[in-house]
């Protein structure tokens, strides 16, 4: 099979299309054609070695967590699915090495769950990883029904589905972002604010009583703003700033599951949910994907397109 591969830690440079044999179907897995592929910021922090100390990553490596695609054969023991499912996954697991940037992936079950009839190859392939990632935190800290929820970089790949989530679950949105993205956000429910020095201030501003939850995709000072405005300040996730925990909030890792993308695929075909794919790329550009990805100005997704 085709598949992008790195030999080394680096940047997009160390990245090669190549051919590589197809994996092997552990019995709790199934193998899938590959469609798409999404991209997204761990691909190129794994590449570049900045998980080595928390990860087992082995080479040569393929790159990626996220796909969609149809399942072609299915392991001793995968009863949840069968061949021809159409299927998309955060296919993570315990080792780094085989992933999804490839026309083959061997996903094991639990990292998969039936593609959204409502959504594309691209968009289906740039939901799982981000989705799960905004779904998760947002019920980390309990948010409901007449909740208010600042959501920092609300109009990147992750903040974008935090903000229609916690929307469908019936709270009140504000959301940062430049102000050419401030359309976008009003477009998916959103009260937009202008990020930077003086935010506390524009969200008191919308909010005179404060939030009731917070949501950081961003880092730097996102937190501690949050706490300024929290009428509760242990209502404040963060995916990126760990030190949250050591002030009452929460740190959140994505992990892989069946049942919160199968929650995330019902909110697309209802239509409360939609993946915006900013860049699709063919999987020979992995590399231009990587650099666009590590400018941190996307709006919305980023994927390769592989079949």
């Amino acid at each position: 099979m085709r598949a992008i591969t790195a030999d080394r830690y680096g940047g997009p440079e160390v990245l090669r299309l190549t051919e590589t044999a197809d994996p092997k179907i552990a019995p709790d897995a199934v193998l899938v054609r590959v469609k798409a592929a999404g991209v997204n910021p761990v691909d190129w922090k794994i590449v570049a070695g900045y998980l080595d100390p928390i990860m087992n990553v082995h080479f040569p490596l393929i790159p990626g967590w996220d796909m969609s695609g149809v399942v072609e054969a299915v392991g001793l023991d995968a009863t949840e699915f069968s061949v021809g499912d159409e299927v998309c996954g955060y296919v993570r697991k315990d080792e780094v090495q085989h992933g999804t940037f490839a026309e083959l992936v061997a996903a094991p079950v639990r990292t998969l769950a039936k593609k959204p009839s409502s959504l594309d190859w691209r968009q289906a392939a740039g939901l799982p990883l981000a989705g799960l990632t905004a779904h998760q935190s947002l019920a980390r800290i309990g948010v409901t029904r007449g909740d208010t929820v600042l959501v920092h970089a609300a109009a990147g790949g992750v903040g974008s589905f935090a903000v229609q989530i916690a929307v469908a679950l019936g709270a009140r949105v504000i959301g940062t972002a430049s102000e050419r993205n401030h359309d976008f956000l009003r477009s998916l429910g959103a009260e937009p604010v202008v990020y930077g020095e003086g935010l506390a201030e524009r969200v008191r501003e919308l909010a005179p009583d404060g939030i009731t939850a917070a949501v950081d995709y961003v880092g730097e000072d996102a937190v501690e703003v949050s706490r300024q405005l929290l009428t509760d300040r242990t209502r404040v996730a963060s995916v990126v700033d760990a030190s949250v925990t050591q002030r009452g909030g929460h740190h959140v890792w994505v992990r892989p599951s069946t049942a919160d993308l199968t929650d995330l695929g019902r909110l697309a075909d209802s239509g409360s949910l939609t993946v915006n794919v900013d860049h699709a790329l063919p999987l020979a550009e992995a590399g231009e994907a990587f650099r666009l990805s590590s400018e941190g100005r996307t709006r919305g997704k980023i994927v390769l397109e592989v079949a």
